[in-house]
């Protein structure tokens, strides 16, 4: 009878308990083999603590753009209230409003280290940079009026803010409180017009005199206020809508744009007509008439030279007959006129200049122009005025991610390898200037190891980004779909309609960092390998692989009438069929003559250039089979110490051997079960109508797709409800099973939610189409019992099974090229709840097992072919049985699905561990990470809760509700890698990296690097004898006095409302939860009591004088009226 172990129980119970899911935290705990007791965890919870550390990529919808010209940072805002702030190459900061309302405006206090936002929902706020992560410090919400612009004069600190009603308002950005003094605007156009002017578009001071205000209204009136005397000083009138107004440095003219493509240039005094009329891009007529009108001239900027004519930039003013031409952005300089044609719509520009001083010649240098999808910088100082080349990564969204993998700790060699390959992509034709956003500084503290981000896009190209020590830089660019026709025939449109939008796209990567080996599946059914090489080389003929994957249950009638190429459905394990080469397979075939075997895309025929960095090894590709098209690929895995690849669909799983350029093996996923499959099926006939595929569109995404994809007609509904935000609909997801189209969510790796994800087995439709949803490489033991070590794949089934093929490698160098590699099924090692995720192995003291590798070698020299087999012999694999191997030494099977994680003991193929994840929901991604002190399951539900598990004892670990609504964006581009790095696409053109490790979020704070740089502001322009003897000079004006309460009186309560920020104390949030937090808050209080204190002490002090000065005056007047009597008064 078995020994009953009180310890473990109460251990088991213990760790219940202790668990923070409350809904799946109940591991069961079973009692194995006694060798897993000598497994010491060394992993605990406070190793993990889950934050966000930086965000990538080009700021998603921007809507406006400030630049502070001294500290030389770059703000821009978007349409979901998002700040991002850029510096020098490698500063940058994300911050977020909190309500997401779109910021209108952006107002930098220059050379102040701080900046003030306008938002939509009428609220402006006023951020702090002086701390590494910016924070609100003060905002004020507008409940009455609506916030239509915004302007803050040079070192001053009163804000003029106008309103759509008309009116101006003053805050003050010190204490962010209201001024009595309102510029209302019927005072303001007083008889000038019998209509309301509508809202202010734009509020500058003049350069020379602070007194005077220009106010532009929507409808064409420009009034000079005199701050001082509370009145307008001059109106302009003009019939076009005004767009925007700027001022010429010596403060006598100024220009507008207007709704009808012209510029109006006006002298201050000079009251009824414009000096000038420009229409820019309109047709002059002869007969001396008004030009045809044009677009809206959006903005326009008046910039003055010392030596030379001034620049008038302005966007938008094209000639209405320009269809389909691009938003341009165009350059007045003097006689020349500099049309910039843009790639997208612009959102704003901004001139940079020399000076901050509006009053001085401004010295353009640079246009900053932020358009829709990117931010071009235009040199203004050289010829022809050629663009910057933009050093930060903006680039992500170039053509839609459709794919991405993560990948910490890499060789070091690897980023300098990829580098050098990729610097010579780099287009020419930049600007040789320095990039002019030059401010802040890098952070101080750094990471030790390396780390890559791989990006797989729709238009077929694979990006390479070095993303060590929180920066992000691409390294090298492959294009994958120069190795197909692109110019197909109308005969070959048929074959591939299920893909036409982008028939290129990326499905999933497999990349082995050691050997540099690359494989990418792509929507069109196709697995492409590449290797790595620094020399340039020609492919006469690029090697082709054809794969026919079609599995039916039933010999009965197929569309084309021929039931022929179906395999048997139960083959014995082991059996010739799959064991021999190709050619004895019915299912293989390289050279087919069948009607109907077309792959969807057509490899070029023509040689093939290929520079150095990725170069095609091999391709190979499903074809249609019996009219149908072939299926999509759900998982991919690579291994160059064996020199296989293996790819897996909804159908069955294909073996390719890389070096010999055949197919070892082509099975259906029910012949890997052999006599053992647990299921009974029933036989299905096909379909014959077609039927729309869900592939679930992408949230917000570029493209819009539609839903005609075709339906292979064997495929089976799989349908399950998630749960999903509700603008996910519909909740039902089916199985896609042809290759998406455009910018669809593709199938990313075996975890998206296009896949099955049942977790019962009622449904024999469900039964019947069982996917392959997981593969690893392990050298490890093949059956129960095995007292030897063979290289294995491990299958994960959508069905929640892992089956094990055993393979046989022939011995390396000559013979590994023409013996062939024999794989055999020997059956199922376990079965879990929902689809298979992750599968990784375990030695017997609990350390990670890597799968074996090939190091890389260069691959095109032909001439050291003794030196290149010797690097080929030193394989980390053993394919001969391993002596040094004990009977009693063991290895764990670490196995996850989408519900629930189990632990196997092998050789004897028991369940040691088996721990619940979750009940409710479903596992998107699962990872095995090596973390600095161990090994743990890193998982992402579908719920947004991000978890971790030790192992092998399944506890858990962290569980951290991150991310409550979980898009599908997310959810199909999350990866976890090693050493507590994680990352996500949180928009179609952002990456945003977070940490689970706790020692991670300790040093970010010195990883951050400074927005807020201590600078000397350049000195004021000198006013020159002359002017200072006869005036002319630049007016100040005293704002504290006509702004102030004593002057202007308090402002209306009810018109804005006073919130103080959480900003202020650097750190404070991150320390919140320690004692260095109540420290912090306790400083503050004490600080802010002191503060109290003394203004109680000043109030006492002014009080007890102004009772001094009352007895003195009582006491003069009583001497006064002593001896007067009651009749002289």
């Amino acid at each position: 009878m078995k020994k009953f172990n009180i310890r473990k129980v109460l251990d088991g119970l213990k760790e219940a308990s202790s668990s923070s899911s409350s809904s799946s935290s109940t591991p069961s705990v079973q009692v194995g083999p006694q060798e897993n007791n000598l497994i010491q965890e060394t992993l605990q919870s406070e190793h993990f603590q889950l934050c966000k550390t930086v965000r990538h990529g080009f700021p998603y919808q921007p809507s406006s753009m400030a630049f502070d010209p001294v500290q030389k940072i770059l703000a821009i805002g978007t349409q979901s209230g998002a700040l991002r702030l850029f510096g020098r190459p490698g500063v940058e900061c994300y911050c977020q409003h909190e309500g997401g309302a779109a910021v209108i405006q952006l107002q930098f206090l220059i050379n102040e280290g701080a900046l003030v936002s306008a938002l939509a929902d009428d609220s402006i706020h006023l951020w702090n940079l002086r701390q590494k992560r910016p924070a609100v410090l003060h905002s004020l919400k507008f409940n009455r009026e609506r916030i239509t612009f915004c302007h803050l004069p040079f070192q001053s600190k009163w804000l003029y803010i106008g309103t759509e009603r008309g009116n101006i308002h003053i805050v003050n950005v010190e204490s962010f409180m209201l001024s009595g003094y309102v510029i209302m605007w019927n005072k303001a156009i007083e008889l000038s017009s019998k209509t309301h002017p509508g809202p202010v578009v734009h509020i500058s001071d003049n350069p020379m005199d602070e007194g005077k205000l220009i106010i532009g209204y929507e409808s064409g009136i420009v009034v000079l206020w005199d701050l001082k005397s509370k009145k307008a000083d001059y109106r302009y009138t003009y019939d076009e809508a005004i767009h925007s107004v700027a001022w010429h440095h010596e403060g006598k003219q100024f220009i507008c744009s207007h709704s009808d493509g012209t510029l109006t240039i006006w002298n201050i005094r000079g009251q009824g007509k414009p000096i000038q009329t420009i229409t820019p891009h309109g047709k002059q007529p002869k007969d001396g008439k008004k030009p045809e009108p044009c677009k809206p001239i959006l903005k326009v900027e008046y910039k003055t030279t010392r030596n030379g004519d001034p620049f008038i930039i302005f966007s938008g003013g094209l000639s209405y007959d320009t269809v389909g031409r691009r938003p341009c952005l165009t350059v007045m300089h003097g006689k020349s006129i500099a049309v910039l044609e843009m790639d997208y719509p612009i959102v704003d520009f901004l001139t940079l200049c020399e000076t901050p001083y509006p009053n001085d010649f401004q010295e353009p240098y640079a246009v900053v122009v932020l358009l829709e999808k990117d931010l071009v910088v235009i040199d203004l100082s050289q010829n022809g005025y050629p663009i910057f080349d933009n050093p930060y990564p903006l680039t992500i969204h170039e053509s839609p991610v459709t794919c991405c993998e993560y990948f910490a700790d890499c060789p070091v060699d690897l980023i300098p390898a990829l580098y050098s390959v990729g610097s010579r992509q780099k287009r020419q034709g930049y600007s040789k200037k320095e990039w002019p956003i030059s401010g802040g500084n890098w952070g101080q503290g750094t990471q030790s190891f390396s780390e890559i981000i791989i990006t797989g896009h729709a238009d077929g190209t694979v990006k390479f980004w070095d993303a060590s020590a929180i920066m992000l830089q691409v390294l090298y660019k492959l294009k994958t779909a120069k190795i197909f026709d692109r110019n197909r025939s109308k005969e070959d449109k048929g074959s591939s309609e299920v893909s036409d939008e982008d028939p290129f796209a990326i499905q999933i990567m497999a990349w082995c960092p050691e050997s540099r080996m690359l494989c990418v599946a792509g929507v069109s059914a196709n697995v492409i390998i590449y290797r790595f090489s620094k020399l340039e080389v020609t492919t006469e003929v690029v090697q082709l692989l054809e794969v026919r994957m079609q599995y039916e249950l039933n010999e009965m009638e197929s569309p084309d009438g021929g039931g022929g190429e179906q395999t048997s459905a139960h083959p014995t394990p082991g059996a010739s069929p799959q064991t021999s080469g190709p050619p004895s397979h019915p299912s293989t075939s390289s050279n087919n003559s069948d009607g109907g075997n077309i792959p969807c895309l057509k490899v070029r025929s023509s040689p093939l250039k290929q520079s150095p960095g990725y170069q095609v090894d091999l391709v190979v590709q499903s074809v249609w089979v019996s009219g149908e098209p072939p299926q999509q690929i759900t998982s991919l895995v690579l291994n160059s110490s064996y020199g296989l690849v293996v790819f897996g669909n909804s159908n069955g799983l294909a073996v390719v051997d890389y070096i010999q350029k055949t197919v070892v093996l082509n099975l259906g996923t029910v012949e890997l079960y052999g006599s053992n499959d647990p299921y009974q099926r029933q036989p299905r006939s096909p379909r014959k109508t077609r039927q729309p595929s869900g592939g679930l569109c992408d949230i917000n995404e570029y493209s819009a797709t539609s839903e005609d994809r075709c339906k292979s007609p064997t495929s089976a509904k799989m349908s399950r409800k998630l749960s999903l935000p509700t603008e996910l609909k519909p909740d039902l997801v089916l199985l896609s099973v042809c290759p998406p189209r455009g910018a669809n969510p593709l199938d990313h790796r075996d975890n998206s939610f296009s896949r099955s994800r049942s977790s019962s087995v009622t449904s024999i439709d469900k039964e019947a189409r069982e996917a392959i949803s997981s593969f690893l490489f392990c050298e490890t033991f093949a059956r129960k019992g095995d007292c030897t070590l063979t290289p294995c794949l491990y299958v994960g089934t959508s069905l929640g099974t892992v089956l094990v093929l055993a393979i046989t490698l022939p011995s390396a160098g000559e013979q590994r090229q023409l013996q062939p590699v024999i794989i055999s099924p020997t059956g199922m090692l376990v079965r879990l709840k929902g689809s298979i995720m992750r599968i990784s192995f375990l030695d017997s003291t609990g350390l990670l097992l890597a799968p074996a590798f090939e190091p890389w070698y260069e691959p095109n020299i032909t001439a050291d072919g003794e030196e290149r087999e010797k690097i080929r012999k030193r394989r980390p694999v053993s394919v001969s049985p391993s002596t040094s191997q004990e009977l009693n030494e063991s290895q764990f099977a670490v196995v996850c699905s989408e519900k629930q994680a189990k632990v196997m003991s092998l050789p004897s193929q028991t369940c040691i561990y088996k721990h619940s994840i979750t009940e409710n929901s479903f596992i998107l991604r699962a990872d095995i990470v090596q973390m600095n002190q161990g090994v743990c399951l890193a998982c992402f539900c579908a719920n947004g809760h991000i978890m971790t598990l030790s192992v092998p004892g399944l506890r858990p670990l962290m569980d951290v509700n991150y991310l409550p609504l979980t898009d599908m964006r997310i959810a199909r581009t999350f990866c976890f890698t090693n050493l507590g790095q994680a990352m996500y696409l949180c928009s179609p053109t952002e990456i945003q990296r977070i940490t689970y490790s706790q020692e991670t979020c300790e040093n970010l704070q010195e990883m951050l690097g400074e927005l807020f740089t201590p600078v000397e502001t350049p000195e004021a322009p000198n006013r020159g004898f002359f002017k200072g003897l006869f005036g002319g000079g630049a007016q100040s004006l005293d704002r504290e006095e006509l702004f102030g309460e004593v002057a202007a009186g308090k402002a209306s309560r009810s018109l804005a409302q006073h919130i103080p920020g959480p900003g202020g104390i650097e750190g404070m949030k991150g320390a919140a939860s320690g004692v260095v937090g109540d420290l912090a808050r306790a400083r503050i209080a004490l600080d802010e009591r002191g503060q109290k204190l003394g203004e109680l002490d000043e109030r006492t002090a002014a009080m007890m004088a102004s009772a001094d000065s009352f007895s003195k005056h009582a006491h003069d007047m009583m001497l006064k009226c002593k001896d007067k009597k009651w009749y002289q008064f």
